[in-house]
């Protein structure tokens, strides 16, 4: 993306400071270590961190210019753009180039799911639209910009991945993004500890409706507790596996057939059918045909750490511990033990469960203790989910339990041979990757 100087101060509303350049247009950058010559550096702040320390790498690395909040700036600059806030003006370009292109923006938000949402969604608009969307789950305001500003000339809708931590988070990016759809996954217990009770939690996913287009379409899970906080008087469209009849179940695939028409995803798992069923509504409202949707759908593929499965020296590891919460860790696990024979799970803890931790961690071990075959072997790691393993043990499963990854690797290594299939489930703070890297470094592949 490029932008004349009129365009840049009538986005931000910035007041010039210096211009001494002869160029017609210029790109912005919030990195010095990948800024390129002509550039204007734009220097993000946080709770620790000051890229407005860095104006003179930046310059001297080639930017001919960059956003200031104080008054200092470097001699040999040829640009100076000052602002109050320069989030708030990164914020205000990508509001800018979102307009100047005028994509169709669908938004989407959830406490699980919503970046395997976003990805079907992204596979299926893919077959009929020039479609651009959220890389991984870089779903913050930064992450935003960046997604905004990395669209193709010829974007025809733009997917947005909107995360949060607290009350007001998706407000901001909904008033930047103006969505002309909205979809929220669901609204379960991720984030509980920050938000304090699940009400809260739906509140703070439906501020995604706060901008969205009277004309527009809001696309949601079946849930009360979104349905309670939602305001919006437009078209509402609410899906539930409810609707839904699973005609085929096996590994790496799963057959459905949803108001009357049949579906296909090469992917396992109950919670990919349903949050599949977003992507069918958001593409018929979008003029695509049947035969295009199910394409779209088959197409999908789970994105690093979500259901990654490799092969390493006779071990089948399925890695899908990029995050997790008790939802996600119940749907997951479930899915994993009714597929796969002789079942190992490997559980680390789940965070941000706040003063709730303890019982959660305990409730996914009841649940996984009803629905698991007596066969399934889990491996627990870590303080809290111990707690996973108490009702598990209880009920006569073969648990174990791991102060760290280091020691489920070792006892992996010596006591489950090759040829078993094993699960990796935790929240991305366990590094669960850890696991997998030692495995590749003790066996001879």
């Amino acid at each position: 993306m490029m932008f004349n100087l009129d365009e840049i101060l009538k986005a931000t509303g910035a007041k010039l400071i210096k211009n001494s350049s002869e160029a017609d247009a210029y790109t912005i950058s919030t990195d010095t270590r990948t800024i390129k010559t002509g550039e204007i550096y734009l220097p993000l702040k946080g709770v620790s961190f000051d890229g407005e320390n860095f104006l003179a790498n930046a310059i001297d690395a080639g930017a001919c210019g960059s956003f200031i909040t104080k008054d200092f700036y470097p001699e040999n600059a040829k640009v100076v753009l000052k602002v109050n806030d320069t989030l708030d003006a990164y914020l205000k370009l990508a509001n800018f180039y979102r307009h100047k292109k005028n994509p169709t923006v669908v938004a989407i938000t959830g406490s699980s799911g919503k970046t395997t949402t976003k990805e079907i969604i992204y596979s299926v608009l893919s077959e009929k639209f020039v479609a651009h969307k959220t890389f991984s789950n870089h779903n913050n305001e930064i992450g935003f910009c960046q997604t905004v500003l990395s669209m193709p000339e010829d974007c025809e809708v733009l997917i947005i991945e909107m995360g949060m931590r607290g009350f007001g988070e998706i407000e901001l990016l909904s008033r930047y993004a103006e969505p002309d759809f909205a979809v929220i996954t669901n609204a379960g217990s991720a984030h509980i500890g920050r938000l304090g009770s699940l009400d809260n939690i739906a509140k703070a996913k439906s501020e995604i409706v706060s901008h969205l287009k009277e004309n527009g379409t809001f696309i949601s899970q079946n849930n009360e507790r979104i349905k309670k906080f939602v305001e919006f008087n437009g078209e509402k469209i609410y899906y539930s596996l409810d609707d839904v009849d699973i005609v085929e179940r096996r590994q790496g695939y799963s057959k459905f057939v949803y108001q009357n028409k049949e579906y296909e995803l090469n992917v396992e798992g109950d919670y990919n059918v349903e949050n599949s069923l977003s992507a069918i509504n958001l593409g018929y409202k979008l003029g695509m045909t049947y035969e295009e949707i199910h394409s779209g759908l088959l197409a999908y593929k789970p994105i690093e750490k979500r259901w990654e499965a490799q092969e390493i020296a006779g071990y089948n590891i399925i890695n899908d511990s990029y995050n997790a919460n008790p939802e996600s860790m119940k749907a997951s696990v479930s899915t994993f033990v009714r597929l796969y024979e002789n079942p190992v799970v490997i559980l680390g803890d789940m965070g941000e469960l706040g003063s709730a931790e303890v019982e959660l961690h305990h409730e996914v071990g009841e649940y996984l203790a009803k629905v698991s075959p007596e066969n399934t072997k889990y491996l627990c790691v870590g303080n809290l989910a111990k707690n996973i393993a108490y009702p598990l043990k209880d009920a006569g499963f073969n648990v174990k339990n791991f102060e760290n990854n280091d020691e489920v690797s070792k006892y992996l290594l010596a006591n489950i041979g090759a040829g078993n299939t094993i699960f990796l489930k935790a929240s991305r703070s366990m590094k669960f990757e850890e696991i997998i890297e030692k495995i590749k470094g003790e066996v001879k592949i």
